[in-house]
């Protein structure tokens, strides 16, 4: 028997591949199958099954290309409606697979068809479970995404869950290995471990929702509170994931179509296209196409995308590293941001040397920033960083929410914009500069920088008290 987890650390997402005596099954695949077919043909095994712990909100599955092209049956747990063929599986299943067998065990809440894939061993023995959504390391499943589909409360959701978990999980041995769907990281939780691997035992011992002396209404309690909106992609996702969707060789082949300087203008003014430059900050604010948004491939690069952009059909064209393009528009297509239409061919360099107009972004060390009396400070970090520790009489404007806070941004005189560690500001500067701000100024390196330059910092802060 092998069993591995295929970690994405842009999606803080594991997918899982079991291999017994011939056969495979592969759980939560992402969009891209390919590596999964690859791994399958190396061990010389065949790809019997596709098992989803449930409909993903924060990704689109590879489940329909990967059964598409393998034959795999794709499994969900009971409930589950789709519009394509699978098997929707009863609780206390038994599949098949070589010499091992997996144990269908409905554990709704997350969402009402939710279930955990207990896999024993050759002898028979409980070896670990696949969890999904609904154990995380140090955190369980988020029990307010599936609350419109489920014509219930979040309260009556988290409640259910309560009982997934007493019933179906924590009654299993100490022993018995936790493979989760997410770890740190991912949207879809509120506290989850650094870990991506972890047995029963230790989540009895270290998470907050499996306390054993724990009321369900403590339980509720506890797992609602302190819940932030989810991004807006999350609905589209699990539509697509439950709908379907086009082939992603198809999404592939219209976002790779190399584009001139004069024809990537054209498309742009023509389609009305989001342009999204990927290359890292530095190189960016050197140095852009007018209009263009910064979101760097080498950070969480999918969930900003998800986060900021509000139409999951918007046409995108793309300007990237050369090399990086196939990268992109992949990563693009794992949130359900299909409609690529094409890349800059030649990058940036290849826009400047046609001499078209180029844009740049004011900057400033954090030690020209103390230098500056009075400066109006625009923090874009999450409100727990934020209230955690931040510059004296910054305004906190969350890059999560930014579509939602533009409000809060001062519309006259100069205000420097920072994070953590410069990716984010530079984010919210470019939205902010497509959107006709010409006031504002990236501090370089944020807030380790600042506060290694020495300026005035404040501890927490109750939010009443803001």
């Amino acid at each position: 028997m092998t069993v591995e987890q295929i970690y994405t650390g842009c999606l803080a997402q594991g997918a899982y591949y079991i291999a017994s005596n011939g056969e495979a099954v592969i759980i939560d695949p992402l969009r891209e199958v390919g590596p999964y077919i690859d791994r399958a043909e190396k061990d010389g095994v065949k790809i019997k099954y596709i098992l989803e712990t449930h409909f993903h909100a924060d990704f689109v599955s590879g489940h329909l290309d990967l059964a598409a092209k393998t034959g795999a049956t794709i499994v969900y747990g009971p409930t589950a409606n789709t519009k394509f063929d699978c098997h929707v599986a009863t609780d206390g299943e038994v599949l098949k697979v070589g010499d091992v067998e997996i144990h269908v065990l409905h554990t709704p809440g997350h969402t009402m068809e939710s279930t955990t894939y207990l896999l024993k061993d050759e002898s028979g023995k409980d070896h670990a479970i696949f969890s999904g959504d609904t154990l995380f390391l140090g955190d369980v499943g988020r029990p307010d995404l599936a609350q419109k589909a489920a014509t219930m409360t979040q309260e009556e959701l988290a409640g259910i869950l309560f009982d997934s978990l007493r019933n179906k999980i924590m009654t299993l041995a100490d022993e018995v290995i936790v493979y989760p769907g997410h770890g740190a990281g991912s949207s879809c939780g509120k506290n989850m471990s650094k870990e991506t691997v972890g047995t029963i035992g230790d989540q009895k011992a270290t998470n907050y929702a499996l306390r054993a002396s724990m009321t369900k209404e403590e339980f509720v309690a506890e797992v609602t509170d302190g819940l932030s909106a989810p991004p807006a992609y999350f609905p589209e996702n699990v539509r697509m994931n439950k709908m379907g969707y086009e082939s992603l060789d198809k999404v592939m082949e219209k976002g790779l179509r190399p584009l001139s300087p004069d024809a990537f203008e054209a498309a742009a003014n023509e389609t009305e296209a989001l342009v999204i430059d990927t290359r890292h900050q530095n190189t960016f604010i050197k140095g852009f196409v007018p209009q263009s948004i910064f979101i760097g491939i080498d950070g969480s690069f999918a969930m900003w995308v998800g986060a900021l952009i509000l139409d999951i059909n918007q046409p995108i064209l793309i300007i990237a590293d050369s090399g990086r393009e196939e990268e992109v528009v992949t990563r693009l297509s794992r949130v359900g941001y299909d409609n690529s239409i094409g890349f800059l061919e030649g990058g940036f360099d290849a826009w400047k040397a046609a001499g078209k107009d180029v844009d740049t972004l004011d900057q400033v060390t954090a030690e020209e920033l103390k230098g500056i009396e009075g400066a109006t400070i625009v923090d874009v970090r999450k409100q727990g960083e934020y209230l955690s520790e931040h510059v004296v009489d910054a305004v906190n404007v969350e890059l999560d929410y930014f579509n939602d806070q533009m409000a809060s941004v001062p519309q006259e005189g100069t205000f420097y914009v920072h994070c953590a560690g410069g990716y984010r500001s530079v984010i919210a500067s470019s939205i902010l500069k497509a959107r006709g701000y010409h006031n504002m100024v990236d501090v370089a390196g944020g807030f380790k920088a600042i506060k290694e330059a020495g300026l005035s910092v404040t501890d927490y802060v109750c939010p009443s008290t803001l």
